[in-house]
């Protein structure tokens, strides 16, 4: 199976301006991301940007970037001009990995691109167990929840599953697991074409999240747990700052 991995990149961000190049370490984020995108094993690795002082940073440490549109609304209708200006063929794998993930585990990359090995499999995905309590009401954390044949059912800024009996009991099933997911996706290239044609959806207006287009419109995610549980990603100065103090612990992942 032959798998391309792409990534967005914008310079304008609300929270951390000009985000991709800043650095770690000595390295840039981007090219902490591109590297890692490597090791996976992909066909092709590209950067999707529409600033050029990103394309040149990226063709400067030997990269291979692609200049995109300035108004795409989401970082997938970016990743789509990218896979058709790179001639992605639409039997082939595009997986979407976002820029600000510096220390994603290649392992992955590659576990998320496998999950589309069957023909009638379009889009896939991944989740982790949620260990910190508190994140299961943070909004900010996604939840997803999954059938038993690893289809995903549905994401939520809510707490999903909503425990009927702990009203009653004060207490929670011992065998539940909350899930977070993890915003790395792959797509049948032929997919993404239709996707980005697809109506936005109630669902997705409401919860503020794309991927419940796919849902709402009849379609299924596969998503598995991930091999490897990775870090959070890079939001705001203050997760650039614990990346800087982190990296250490990632040198060799």
């Amino acid at each position: 199976m032959n798998f391309h991995v792409i990534i967005p990149a914008r310079y304008a961000s609300s929270r951390l301006p000009g985000k991709p190049l800043a650095l770690i370490g000595d390295l840039s984020m981007i090219q902490r991301v591109y590297q890692q995108a490597v090791k996976s094993g992909a066909t092709q690795v590209a950067v999707a940007t529409d600033d050029n002082r990103i394309m040149e940073h990226v063709q400067g440490f030997g990269g291979k970037a692609v200049l995109t549109r300035d108004d795409h609304e989401s970082g997938t209708d970016r990743v789509l001009e990218a896979a058709e200006k790179l001639s992605v063929r639409d039997e082939d794998v595009v997986v979407n990995l976002q820029g600000d993930e510096p220390f994603v585990p290649h392992q992955n990359i590659t576990q998320v691109a496998a999950l589309l090995e069957r023909p009638d499999s379009v889009m896939s995905t991944l989740c982790t167990p949620i260990v910190d309590v508190d994140e299961v009401e943070n909004p900010n954390v996604v939840k997803v929840i999954f059938s038993h044949n690893g289809k995903a059912l549905y994401f939520s800024r809510a707490q999903i599953p909503y425990i009927r009996d702990a009203v009653s009991t004060g207490r929670a099933p011992d065998d539940l697991i909350y899930y977070r997911h993890i915003g790395l996706y792959g797509f049948k290239k032929s997919f993404l074409e239709g996707f980005s044609q697809l109506t936005s959806s109630y669902l997705e207006h409401t919860e503020k999240l794309e991927q419940l287009r796919v849902l709402e419109n009849g379609y299924s995610i596969e998503i598995a747990v991930a091999d490897i549980t990775p870090p959070l990603g890079v939001d705001t100065p203050e997760d650039l700052i614990e990346a800087n103090r982190l990296l250490d612990s990632f040198k060799d992942s």
